[in-house]
């Protein structure tokens, strides 16, 4: 399984995420973190977090729409496994975020900045978990 090395397209989404997230906090004081923005919009106290939170969901979907609008193409996607691997994989980010109050984005990108003790825990715990999901999936188990 071969993985395309694309270090200036990576570069300039993480500063335009960065740059999200900034925006966010400048503007609506909150922290960005997608599984919460995903749940506090279904399990929404208020009117007003839900305006927010499904603008900013909207945007993360619309945005190949964008590109394509741009481009005239839409961005390469490949996803080599198969459904039923992609659901179990939803579920363990799931349970993985309730656990650690927060996912990957909420603690990588906005808890870091802020030196969060959590965050300086679960990230290098992430990351841990993700080297080694990767090594068993590529040179253990063959995929």
């Amino acid at each position: 399984m071969d993985t395309a090395f694309t270090p200036a397209t990576s570069f300039g989404g993480g500063l335009l995420i960065g740059l999200g997230v900034v925006l966010l906090m400048l503007g609506l004081g909150r922290i960005f973190g997608a599984t919460g923005v995903l749940s506090g919009a279904i399990f929404a106290e208020s009117r007003e977090e839900v305006s927010w939170r499904v603008a900013l969901l909207l945007g993360m979907v619309l945005a190949p729409v964008l590109i394509f609008t741009v481009s005239g193409t839409m961005p390469a996607l490949t996803v080599p496994v198969n459904p039923a691997m992609i659901a179990v994989g939803g579920v363990i980010v799931g349970l993985g975020a309730s656990l650690s109050s927060g996912c990957t984005s909420g603690h990588g990108v906005c808890g870091l900045s802020r030196l969060s003790v959590r965050s300086l825990v679960a990230v290098p715990v992430f990351m841990a978990t993700a080297t080694i999901t990767v090594f068993l999936v590529r040179h253990v188990f063959g995929g």
